[in-house]
This record gives C-alpha cells, structure tokens and sequence, in this order.
C-alpha cells in the first residue's frame, strides 16, 4: 500500500517538474519573432481571424489605416491574388520593457497560382509592437517601397 503511495508522490513530482520547465516564460524577444513568423504564415495561408488576433484594438497603419481597415486590405489581396508569398528578410528588433520596435524587409508576392508570381514588390516595413498579458500585439504599421 504504501509502494503505491510512493509511487504515486513520485509520478506526481515528476508532472509538476514538468509544468514548472513547460510553463517557463519564453524571452519577450523569442515571443515576438514567434508572433511574427504566425503573422507570415496567416498572410500566405490568407488567414483573416489569425490577422485580427496579432493587430491591436488600436493598431494604426499609414494614412490613418486601422484594424478595420486593414483586415479590408489583406482581404482585398487575399482575393485579388490565389497564391500569397510573404519573404522576410533579417529582422532588427529593438526591445522596451512591454514595447518593442522591428524592422526588416518584405518581398510581397503575389500569382494566380503559376509557377512565377504575377506581381513582386519589395518594402522596408517597420512595426511597433505592444506586450498585452504575455502577446503581442502589433500596434503600428508603416512600409515604403523600393525599386
């Protein structure tokens, strides 16, 4: 009976030990580059609902661009195009406590499903991000294009 009992501490200890490392914060950092490779990954998959859980109740793009009217945009693109290719190039993040800046660059795609993309642009994109109880949030947008 109590081989049993013991074992049972043991196998309980073992559990806990395990949720205590599984549940170990992820550095701010590691979350954010996390939260952006899911943002590429909802663009290319045309994923609207994932685009509205990473922006900001208060996300603002430019020309005064908000939520709405970015969820419209990347609809717009989503139907404009059937295939979407997001590449992302090196990413600079600059970190605050709660807040953080990344900048990299962006070669959008977009094709009808052929081998070659119908249209290719290339920008530099800078975002602001906000830590909302352990996510985050993109909060700002702004992008030039290159030639």
């Amino acid at each position: 009976m109590w081989k049993g009992r013991v074992f049972l501490g043991v196998v309980v200890a073992a559990c806990l030990a395990l949720l205590t490392v599984a549940c170990g914060r992820t550095p701010p950092e590691e979350r954010l580059r996390e939260t952006m490779g899911e943002l590429q990954a909802a663009i290319e998959q045309k994923d609207t609902a994932a685009l509205d859980e990473v922006l900001a109740e208060d996300f603002v793009g430019p020309t005064g661009l908000d939520r709405n009217g970015a969820r419209r945009l990347a609809q717009l693109m989503f139907l404009r195009h059937g295939a979407i290719g997001a590449n992302v190039g090196p990413i600079s993040i600059d970190m605050t406590p709660g807040h953080a800046t990344a900048k990299f660059n962006v070669a959008l795609t977009g094709s009808s499903g052929q081998l070659l993309p119908d249209t290719a642009r290339l920008y530099d994109v800078t975002t602001g991000w906000r830590e909302v109880d352990g996510q985050w949030r993109m909060t700002s947008v702004e992008w030039v294009g290159r030639l």
